[in-house]
């Protein structure tokens, strides 16, 4: 009788609860590989110590807890500052209102990147989104400095009326020579797709150029 199968076997299984599960329902158009932490470990663990695959989904974790505008915002830093705008002699703070300098930010973030201590170099951030046995590159996840309003962004991106936030985006290029990442913005889904809701692939070149 211990090999007799029940008949509703398939509705007995379904009703069996393990628990939460890991697995990923979520659809999403970035590589699972592109959200692994990189760390400095042998891959052949000495007993006793912890294995690669546990560190690598401890500092997954630790990292999606963290968010670049609540890390900015504990230092007293605001985001929307952080961007050069036009000068404007007619509307200029006096000392009292500021508390500080009175002469506008005019110095762009690049002046301050150090790459000196990367984990990965612009080219490995790339390559994140290439799949085993895939042809198509797809977007790497990051975090941009964006305008809200992206008409005037494109038009002015120094205006005044616009406010800058930290918005998700998807790395589909980088440019060596100006040392600038092409970013889009994911959508309310988290994805990234064109106007035609096409997956963004290999930085939108298509094929025909």
């Amino acid at each position: 009788t211990q090999f007799k199968m029940p008949e509703d076997f398939k509705i007995v299984l379904d009703k069996q609860a393990v628990g939460p599960t890991t697995e990923i329902f979520t659809e999403s158009d970035f590589p699972v590989q592109s959200f692994k932490p990189k760390v400095q470990m042998p891959f052949q663990r000495v007993p006793g110590q912890c294995p690669r695959k546990v560190e690598i989904e401890r500092r997954r974790r630790l990292y999606l807890t963290f968010d670049i505008a609540e890390l900015l915002a504990s230092k007293g830093i605001d985001s929307n500052e952080l961007m050069p705008r036009h000068y404007d002699p007619d509307n200029m703070p006096t000392i009292e209102e500021t508390k500080d300098s009175v002469f506008p930010i005019y110095l762009p973030l690049k002046v301050f990147d150090n790459d000196e201590y990367d984990c990965r170099t612009p080219e490995e951030w790339i390559s994140l989104g290439l799949e085993p046995g895939s042809l198509n590159r797809k977007p790497v996840p990051g975090k941009a400095l964006l305008p809200t309003d992206d008409v005037l962004g494109h038009e002015d991106p120094k205006s005044q009326e616009l406010i800058y936030e930290w918005i998700d985006v998807g790395v589909l290029d980088y440019d060596k020579e100006t040392d600038l990442y092409l970013v889009h913005k994911t959508d309310k889904n988290g994805l990234v797709r064109d106007e035609e809701g096409r997956p963004i692939v290999n930085g939108g070149i298509t094929p025909e150029g």
